[in-house]
This record gives C-alpha cells, structure tokens and sequence, in this order.
C-alpha cells in the first residue's frame, strides 16, 4: 500500500526557520534508511505558507484566489513523505523512528494517510479509465 507522511507545519516553519546542519544531517541518514528499504518513494519540505497561495471553488464556475500565509498553522503542511508499505502499522512503525526532536519546544503531530488504490474505486473506474489513468502515469514516469 501507499501512504503519505504529512508532516505539520509548526511556528518555526511558517517563519521559515530553516533546520541546523545536524538536524539534515539526521534526516538525511533516516531517509536513507527508508530508501534502502524500499520505503520511500518521494519526499520534499515545502515553503511557508506565505509563499503559496489557495484556490477556492464556489459552484460550477466560481473561483477565487488566497495568498498565503494562512492563519491556522495546525492544520498547515510543512513537508510530506510517499511511501510504499506493506500495512499502516508498518508506516507507525517507521515513522516513530523518524528524526523530529521537540525537546523544548512544542509537540508536533505527523498524520499517515492510505493513498486510493485502483481497485478502491470499484466498477466507477471502468476499463477505459484504467487505460487513461496508466497513459498519464507512464507519461509521469518517462519524464523522470
């Protein structure tokens, strides 16, 4: 199975706190780990949210842009992992390994979420899509 790791955004991220040389240096090693076990299939840190910007969509044609930075830092997303595991208790499992020291400072939280397979979406997927979905992923992979 696929999951993604998200880890949260805290205050030294949104102010674009950057981590030490010892703090990648740990990271570094971990996903390593995660690498040479077949674990890690991406992984990228992302900007403050100062940086970015939202869409919303309001009925068929409503659109409207927000600039960043975005209030509600608790439900900010500093960073992520992809992962390929064989179950969710094997993704705990690695993750508590994870590096994150928040020795005084605040607790931080990193959710783990299932990624939807094929077969999850049942007869709705129908052969055609199948195919188109494998052309864009084929496409995706040639390009890297």
């Amino acid at each position: 199975m696929k999951v993604i790791v998200l880890v949260k955004a805290s205050a030294d991220t949104e102010a674009g706190v950057m981590p030490s040389e010892a703090e990648l240096a740990a990271m570094g090693a971990f996903n390593e780990q995660l690498v040479n076990a077949g674990v890690m299939l991406a992984g990228e840190g992302l900007h403050p949210s100062a940086r970015g910007a939202r869409v919303r969509f309001d009925g068929i044609a409503g659109r409207s842009v927000i600039d960043g930075p975005f209030a509600e830092t608790r439900e900010l997303v500093a960073g992520f992992w992809l992962w390929q595991v064989r179950s969710m208790a094997e993704a705990v499992e690695w993750l508590k390994r994870a590096p994150f020291n928040t020795e005084g400072g605040e607790p931080m939280e990193v959710e783990i979420r299932p990624i939807f397979e094929a077969e999850d979406f049942g007869a709705a997927l129908t052969p055609e899509l199948q195919a188109q979905q494998q052309r864009l992923q084929n496409r995706i992979d040639n390009k890297l």
